[in-house]
């Protein structure tokens, strides 16, 4: 009667335990980790995080954790180490995760197109592509999107960079040390992103390219949104409805661009304690092109560029989520 009494309370606290610790796991709230850049081409996340859409549309016991990155290897080591779950990245960063991590992480939507230009100094003798012959040309980091459509643009006009045989120098420059540099005579031309582009044109440079004349007409991706398997595996209905703000977000860039552009620019200065000017701001946004959509054939000519340089050791497989 004794051992009974206490195996039956033995039992009891057993219960008790598992009890406690299943409300414990109830109570605690998912999380969900987000990636982006406080870059007006990551429209959409700047967006969704100041207007707290996402937060609204999931159910009370989701925390939505927003992390800014400066750079794509960054984001993607964050990824690898399930600090990030869902991220607004570069195409070439997502290229790269996706064959590093074996297809772990892979492409859930566009979110911005094109949304960069070539442009030269005042004083550089430059009018075409040809012409970058025996030319300094900044990009903002060495296989980066706008790295890999100079690459594009030299190989197509028979140039290639010095460390290649070629005759153009190819110089990775942070964007806001470009206008200095340029000024200087450092540099002859750039092809940076936006804002930067605007940024430039507005301290004296000019364009060679605009934003549809770098590549494909502007049909190239310059941000996507990208996702861990594991994550979406286990959360559907939450990637479900993170989508579906997103589309919705970037509806509302194309349709009511001036007030979306103004909730961006007012997020950028909470964030950075810098706004963009209202020149600045509607220049860059005249060149990027908004779009969920991504062009395959554009992120493959990235990878096999990305292959050919080195960037990466072997071509993606599955890149693009299976929704």
């Amino acid at each position: 009667m004794k051992i009974w009494k206490k195996t039956s309370l033995a039992i009891s606290l057993t219960s008790l335990a598992v009890i406690l610790a299943s409300s414990t796991a109830a109570a605690k709230d998912t999380e969900v980790n987000i990636g982006y850049f406080n870059n007006v081409t990551h429209a959409q996340a700047l967006y969704m995080k100041a207007q707290g859409t996402l937060e609204d549309a999931l159910p009370d016991d989701v925390t939505i954790n927003w992390t800014a990155f400066n750079a794509g290897p960054a984001e993607v080591e964050a990824l690898f180490a399930e600090d990030i779950d869902i991220g607004y990245i570069g195409p070439v960063p997502a290229i790269t995760a996706n064959v590093r991590s074996e297809g772990d992480v892979t492409v859930l939507c566009g979110a911005a197109q094109a949304g960069a230009i070539l442009v030269k100094s005042a004083d550089a003798e430059i009018s075409s592509v040809a012409d970058l012959d025996g030319k300094t040309v900044a990009i903002p980091q060495l296989g980066n999107t706008q790295h890999l459509c100079l690459l594009k643009l030299l190989s197509d006009n028979g140039l290639a960079p010095v460390d290649q045989g070629g005759t153009v120098t190819v110089a990775a420059v942070e964007n806001a040390d470009v206008l200095n540099m340029m000024d200087q005579g450092n540099i002859d031309a750039a092809l940076v992103p936006e804002p930067w582009g605007a940024t430039l044109l507005a301290g004296g440079a000019e364009i060679v390219l605009d934003y549809d004349e770098v590549y494909k007409g502007g049909d190239y991706p310059v941000t996507v949104v990208v996702v861990r398997n594991e994550f979406l595996e286990e959360h559907p209905d939450i990637v479900d409805t993170f989508y579906e703000k997103h589309i919705e977000t970037t509806s509302l860039l194309l349709e009511n661009t001036d007030e979306a552009a103004s909730v961006v620019n007012e997020e950028l200065n909470a964030a950075t304690g810098k706004s963009l000017e209202p020149s600045i701001l509607e220049g860059a946004f005249k060149r990027i092109i908004f779009s969920d959509e991504v062009s395959e054939e554009a992120m493959q000519d990235f990878a096999d560029i990305s292959l050919e340089q080195g960037f990466i050791l072997e071509s993606f497989e599955n890149l693009f989520t299976e929704r």
